[in-house]
């Protein structure tokens, strides 16, 4: 029976259980506290194989977007169980990708706002009314259903220092000026625990690359500024075993993101890759064709 359920919300507690039963039934799994929220939810790492390529995949950056956390649980059971069993996934030898690579995960990098959205916080609770009191300074925004930022109203992926102050100008001048639902850059780079901790944790590991997972679209990109070698071939595998479409960002949210800052920092291939069609949060009757699609990039980048 699998441990991932992949029919209920993932809420945090849910994702934070998930871990603790993936580690104890498959002891080569690994998993540490990365840091918690101001409302005090911890983030989790999941960590596996050994190998000396290392790679880090995150998830839920935005609330709303809460589907990509099961995919990242699920490939890592999966793969867990292949390893286990001297099988295969994506038609790799899972014992093999596990001695070459370690792959690093982040599930769940926005669990307070991801527990607004999937209803784990409910009307009347304070989180919730203060979520809203943020919410109604943009009526034209759905609530909860359009939240995509942390409970401090902090839009996450638009928190990190590559291109921020140009994020900011973008965004204001479509009238993100304060906190809210959506799309407010903070006070300044990294003036969130949650993306703080993801820096730092991505400083520490200083990986090959970086996926990074959101909804929707179908869609993987890859650019940010000069061009990194290997990184439009390896992002045209990854259209290709996924079905998806390998494309340069928009320019408004062309700043500011995870996978942006790395690809600055690093000068290595990161990707943002948007699964799903439809309006967020995605329906999780999409979630099956969102696994399928997406097996074969969480294999291909993790040996690159």
């Amino acid at each position: 029976m699998s441990i991932v359920q992949t029919d209920v919300p993932m809420t945090s507690a849910r994702c934070i259980d998930t871990i603790l039963k993936l580690t104890e039934t498959y002891p080569f799994l690994r998993s540490e506290e990365l840091t918690t929220t101001a409302f005090g939810r911890p983030i989790l790492t999941l960590v596996v194989g050994n190998g000396p390529r290392k790679v880090l995949y995150s998830a839920a950056h935005h609330a709303n977007e809460w589907i990509t956390t099961p995919v990242l649980l699920k490939f890592a059971e999966e793969l867990a169980e292949a390893i286990q069993n001297g099988g295969q996934i994506f038609g790799t030898d899972a014992r093999v990708l596990a001695e070459a690579v370690t792959i690093y995960m982040v599930p769940m990098v926005d669990p307070d706002g991801v527990d607004l959205v999937t209803g784990a916080i409910q009307p009347g609770d304070l989180q919730y009314e203060t979520a809203r009191v943020l919410a109604d300074r943009y009526p034209n925004i759905s609530f909860p259903d359009g939240w995509k930022a942390n409970l401090l109203g902090v839009d996450l992926n638009l928190n990190y220092p590559a291109g921020w102050l140009q994020a900011r100008e973008i965004k204001f001048s479509q009238g993100y000026t304060r906190p809210g639902p959506r799309d407010y850059v903070g006070r300044a780079p990294l003036d969130q625990r949650e993306t703080r901790a993801l820096a730092g944790y991505t400083e520490v590991i200083d990986p090959a690359l970086v996926l990074a997972y959101h909804t929707q679209g179908e869609v993987i990109y890859w650019q940010f500024g000069p061009e990194v070698l290997g990184a439009r071939e390896l992002g045209e595998r990854l259209a290709q075993v996924s079905g998806y479409t390998l494309a340069d960002t928009p320019y408004e949210s062309s700043f500011a993101g995870y996978k942006d800052w790395f690809i600055q920092q690093f000068r290595r291939p990161g990707y943002t890759v948007e699964v799903g069609m439809g309006d967020n949060p995605l329906p999780l009757s999409q979630f099956d064709k969102i696994y399928r699609d997406n097996l074969g990039i969480l294999v291909t980048a993790a040996l690159g």
